[in-house]
């Protein structure tokens, strides 16, 4: 029940994220802001009449008394802007949500970089989030992301299958996975990083929710890399948020014969640093690199004929399954088995849609 009153409070219709913190920042806490007279409302400045009447009218108990349940049987943790666990980053925004959410852990002020793009993403541009996500984990920065299809899922994957820490930032209450297709990486993030909401437990992904999430992907991270986006894209609702939030703009190039690289494009146009390595981000935030990512190379170790071969092929670019077993001289049984075992190596990675490619 610690949190009972901050969500009664976020429940009182008209009492939006701005009007809750400048009743917190007056009363000190969100149940003296439900106890105050409506004179006393009525001199705070920016507080509009109608949530004055709201706050005297609106019976909070039920929707309070339902999310401190649902909370506790999700073993869900409730991080507020008093807390010394929330981002200072993330408060600096602003419209900063009085509190979230949150499945996993956070790790004090990480250093963190958002990675956004097409839901429908290609095998180039999922290929380019792995990697560029796996090179920052192993720079010791956290990717963060919003468990979409195609590019955040290859970044978060890309990050969390090279050891480091991603965070997931939904457009839906904490305890709904979404898409549904997720659930491996939803268990994953909980695990080694962290799964954040600012909406209500059990709130489903309505369209509306997702632009609203956006401004707390670019908040939480020092820079937003756009890696694949149409025209239109919600990415790039998610660079204008970093924009305004001072944060620093990156994007990839994309194939100029392509709809869905007019978007990313049109960043670099517009003075976005075009990145084509690791180092490129690096350099802009003023992080040291720990070492150069040369073209893939042979392992160090041994491979047997049948993984030397799938290796080479996969050395040419990402390659769904079904290829893999069309271009190799292999049955589908064996190509199975084989990539199982170079991914248990570390060698290769696997992409959403049966999609291979080399660490």
């Amino acid at each position: 029940m610690d949190h009972y009153y901050w969500f009664a409070l976020k429940s009182v219709p008209q009492v939006g994220n701005v009007t809750f913190l400048r009743l917190l920042a007056h009363f000190g806490s969100p149940q003296k802001a439900l106890d105050a007279s409506p004179e006393e409302l009525c001199s705070i400045k920016g507080v509009s009449a109608a949530a004055v009447r709201c706050l005297a009218e609106h019976d909070y108990r039920a929707a309070a008394d339902a999310e401190c349940r649902q909370v506790q049987a999700r073993g869900v943790q409730v991080v507020d802007i008093l807390s010394e666990r929330y981002p200072r980053l993330l408060m600096q925004i602003a419209d900063p949500p009085p509190f979230f959410y949150l499945s996993g852990a956070l790790e004090g002020d990480e250093t963190s970089v958002a990675m956004v793009g097409s839901r429908h993403a290609s095998q180039y541009g999922q290929c380019t989030a792995t990697r560029l996500a796996k090179e920052l984990a192993e720079q010791g920065v956290t990717v963060v992301s919003g468990m979409a299809r195609g590019i955040d899922t290859a970044s978060h994957w890309g990050c969390l299958k090279a050891g480091g820490r991603s965070i997931a930032v939904l457009g839906c209450g904490v305890d709904v996975i979404y898409p549904p297709e997720n659930d491996t990486l939803y268990g994953a993030l909980c695990e080694r990083g962290a799964v954040i909401s600012e909406f209500p437990m059990g709130t489903s992904p309505l369209p509306e929710n997702f632009p609203r999430r956006n401004r707390i992907i670019s908040a939480l991270s020092r820079g937003v890399l756009v890696v694949e986006a149409g025209e239109g894209s919600g990415s790039l609702i998610t660079a204008q948020y970093a924009l305004e939030q001072g944060r620093e703009v990156f994007a990839v190039p994309g194939n100029v014969t392509t709809s869905g690289s007019r978007g990313v494009n049109g960043l670099i146009k517009q003075g976005a640093k075009l990145v084509e390595r690791v180092e490129d981000i690096l350099e802009e935030l003023g992080i040291e690199p720990q070492s150069t990512h040369p073209l893939p190379k042979p392992p160090s170790f041994p491979l047997t004929p049948q993984e030397a071969e799938l290796y080479a092929l996969l050395c040419q670019g990402v390659l769904q399954i079904d290829e893999i077993i069309v271009q190799s001289a292999l049955t589908a049984g064996e190509v199975s088995a084989t990539l199982l075992r170079l991914e248990m190596k570390g060698i290769i990675i696997q992409l959403p849609g049966k999609r291979f490619a080399v660490v």
